[in-house]
């Protein structure tokens, strides 16, 4: 007996009435977070595992943090690279580009520092990346101006990982990075498990520099709590909002958007006839104004769905062979 199929991955009266809506649709708004990334393994901010266990990133994300201890700050950042690097972008990123090209009034806001949009090819000028990115960095100096886009992995020699934790399991892991760790005569040491694992402290002048002035530290180019989102990106969101009296879709995908500002763009589409498509792996991640009658939800790994749903307008996806 032939195996019974299981259910299709969307429900095929959903898929259809979206994909006609999408088809009619001239201005869309698409609002990302972590869950897009995590299909391609990265952790969330919260999550970083290996020794960044014990730390709170909320903690260490601060200007004061940075300030205070500007070389664990950047082991931290440094790990995260390294983690952002490794890790590719996925089919709903693929998909998100190839609408942005097919769709001249689709604006993508990223709550994502990870770089992976970017990677997958997507169109800048439909790409605002409200928190920044990993692979930005800035002079902190008040008189510098300088900006780059750098994906050196390390971006100095001091902030290489002693070992490279994925390619391990926890355990081998956990006993390499401590030993590697401990033959540092200066270090902070944090608990991980049972063991005491150490971070080395780094010296100022090991850290990033930035080449134009000579004299400030480079600082990772995201937005740390307690800053303001950027004005160019604002500035940029609202113009689009702003330039029609109507936009047709917002979709939500990988985010529960229930955290101002970006569960204003919500509300502010929805304001402007917009109908609401949430693509998330719980059920309980609606957006802060709820679901309506019209809106979709889509339930699940948005590798897999998000590129269904566009595949009535961008056709079937194929990645590039050559990839950062």
């Amino acid at each position: 007996m032939a195996p019974t199929a299981g259910p299709p991955l969307i429900p095929p009266a959903e898929l259809q009435s979206f994909s006609e809506h999408l088809a009619s649709s001239k201005r869309i708004l698409a609002l990302l977070g972590a869950g897009l990334s995590a299909s391609s393994g990265l952790p969330t901010f919260r999550g970083a595992g290996g020794l960044w266990r014990t730390h709170d990133a909320t903690v260490l994300a601060t200007p004061e943090s940075f300030e205070q201890d500007p070389g664990l700050v950047w082991q931290f950042y440094s790990y995260r690279r390294h983690m952002a690097l490794k890790a590719q972008p996925n089919q709903a990123h693929f998909a998100l580009a190839a609408l942005a090209e097919k769709m001249p009034g689709f604006m993508t806001l990223s709550q994502n520092v990870d770089g992976l949009s970017q990677r997958a090819g997507h169109a800048r000028a439909q790409l605002q990346l409200l928190h920044g990115s990993l692979f930005d960095v800035k002079c902190t100096s008040f008189y510098c101006d300088f900006v780059e886009q750098n994906f050196a992995d390390p971006i100095v020699p001091a902030l290489e990982l002693p070992i490279d934790e994925s390619d391990l399991t926890s355990d081998e892991a956990r006993h390499a990075m401590s030993n590697a760790l401990n033959a540092k005569k200066q270090s902070k040491e944090l608990d991980i498990s049972d063991e005491k694992v150490a971070l080395p402290e780094l010296a100022e002048r090991d850290l990033p520099h930035c080449p134009k002035c000579k004299e400030g530290l480079l600082r990772p180019g995201v937005v740390w709590f307690g800053e303001a989102l950027p004005r160019k990106v604002l500035h940029t969101i609202d113009d689009f909002v702003t330039s029609s009296s109507k936009i047709d879709l917002i979709l939500v995908i990988g985010t529960s958007a229930r955290v101002y500002p970006a569960a204003g763009y919500v509300d502010i589409a929805r304001a402007k006839g917009a109908r609401v498509a949430v693509i998330n792996t719980d059920a309980s991640d609606a957006p802060a104004g709820g679901m309506r009658k019209g809106d979709w939800f889509f339930r699940g790994d948005a590798a897999r769905i998000v590129p269904e749903l566009f595949k009535s307008v961008i056709g079937e996806i194929e990645e590039p062979s050559g990839r950062l």
